[in-house]
């Protein structure tokens, strides 16, 4: 008897031995490409590292010290705040109420989805350029057809006028990012019971009582975790600025990402850089912490 649990447990012990030679890529992929990243960011951080000169010393918290007295690093985290508020509360209107209304369709419900998605089917540097040349102050279709219609008396500078640039970013990022909101939104939505909204039609009751109280309840968690992800993605977006404004005119569309790399790449502080890097790292995990919460407590109330 003795014998017969003493093979089970060493049994057992074999197959766990197994799967962590199965996880041991996983777990060295992610250290690699993950944790390495992380910790040189820390270290260089407290240094004095520089793209150029070979030598560097270790100097604690004096970059954290100078980017948290400068203005411009102030003004890049407003920015980016600003962005990525406009930026998802767009995204999930648009995405949304696509979803809705998609999902009411009865007839070419898949061709509606394809004509959704394709936005977000280009790479970025596709669709910055495109929309660079779209918004040209100059040759611009949408500029010219707006003078043309009478709309404007001259050619409206979308990507170089202050008091426009960072609107019209945000509308970029509205139109490339509210398909992958109605894709989720729309997948959710398929999941949940026909026959609930036949017995609250019984029930007498409205339309807006049945959204409230069985469509937001069943996609509230899909929507929660798609919030999360958003919020990390525009936060750390940096292609499609850069390559229409670069940060610019004046920083007013100067955001964290950027200003990050203008500090590294361009003055060659590479341990102020990273500090930056590491400041930012540490704002996006208090807001998922704050994120995950929630979710929780929501995981909670359904069950």
């Amino acid at each position: 008897m003795r014998k017969g649990i003493y093979d089970e447990k060493k049994r057992k012990e074999k197959v766990d031995y197994a799967r962590w030679i199965f996880v041991l890529p996983a777990l060295l992929v992610v250290g690699v490409l993950l944790i390495y990243p992380i910790f040189s960011s820390l270290y260089y951080s407290m240094t004095s590292k520089h793209l150029i000169r070979l030598t560097y010393d270790f100097i604690g918290m004096a970059n954290y010290k100078e980017v948290l007295t400068d203005p411009n690093f102030y003004k890049a985290f407003l920015n980016s705040i600003l962005w990525t508020i406009g930026s998802l509360l767009g995204q999930l209107f648009i995405g949304f109420t696509a979803a809705l209304a998609i999902n009411r369709v009865k007839v070419g419900k898949g061709i509606y989805r394809t004509l959704m998605i394709i936005p977000w089917a280009f790479p970025s540097i596709v669709i910055a350029l495109s929309w660079k040349w779209i918004l040209n102050g100059v040759s611009g279709f949408i500029p010219n057809m707006l003078v043309q219609l009478g709309i404007c008396s001259e050619l409206p500078q979308f990507l170089s006028d202050s008091s426009l640039v960072f609107l019209t970013l945000i509308f970029i990022n509205v139109w490339f990012g509210a398909p992958m909101i109605m894709v989720n939104v729309l997948s959710a939505l398929q999941t949940i019971p026909q026959d609930q909204y036949e017995a609250a039609q019984i029930d007498g009751a409205s339309k807006f009582q049945q959204f409230w109280f069985i469509t937001v309840p069943h996609i509230k968690i899909v929507v929660g975790l798609l919030v999360v992800l958003r919020t990390i993605w525009v936060f750390n977006n940096f292609d499609i600025i850069y390559l229409l404004t670069g940060g610019g005119p004046a920083n007013a569309t100067t955001t964290m990402p950027i200003y990050a790399y203008n500090m590294g790449w361009n003055t060659k502080l590479l341990g102020r850089s990273s500090a930056v890097t590491m400041l930012l790292l540490a704002f996006l995990l208090l807001v998922c912490v704050v994120y995950f919460t929630i979710i929780a407590k929501w995981e909670k109330e359904d069950k």
